[in-house]
């Protein structure tokens, strides 16, 4: 399992705020990082690289997979970027500053921010049970969201008995 840059979360609320925090740390804005930021910042929820490269949805023009990977590991480094993963499938990236505590659907991949109050009293049992200190952005609590826990499970799925 990939390990999550511990780089501090950098808080930059808006796409031209992360660019600003950027130069700040000597590195160029470059078009390509402005398509990487303008994609995430404009998604309001985690996306791919594909997505991005293929232009996420109309927001960006499409681009060079390689480059937005190289320039989304750049972001994740200096901690404008996080990366984490929901569910099967590629890697999802949101702007750092959103750093929320996620919860994943295992079949369909939705995720759900969990609200603080949750977050802090699973991992207080969590913490007491075991002495780990859970953090649920870069790994989300994974389970089934209430549509899919609805339908009758897959035959790959844990506890499926065939009758």
């Amino acid at each position: 399992m990939p390990v999550p840059h511990l780089t501090p979360a950098v808080q930059a609320p808006t796409a031209a705020a992360a660019g600003r925090a950027l130069r700040r740390r000597g590195l160029r804005l470059s078009a390509a990082r402005r398509v990487v930021l303008t994609a995430l910042f404009a998604a309001g929820r985690p996306v791919s690289a594909e997505e991005i490269a293929a232009g996420a949805g109309g927001v960006v023009p499409p681009s060079d997979l390689a480059s937005v990977y190289r320039n989304l590991e750049t972001l994740e480094a200096l901690g404008l970027v996080r990366h984490m993963h929901l569910g099967h499938g590629p890697g999802r990236y949101a702007p750092a500053a959103r750093q929320h505590d996620l919860a994943a659907c295992e079949r369909c991949g939705a995720c759900a921010v969990l609200p603080p109050e949750t977050a802090d009293a699973l991992r207080a049992v969590v913490r007491a049970a075991v002495g780990f200190e859970p953090r649920f952005h870069h790994t989300p609590l994974a389970g089934l969201c209430a549509a899919c826990a609805a339908r009758r499970p897959a035959p790959q799925e844990p506890g499926h008995v065939r009758t």
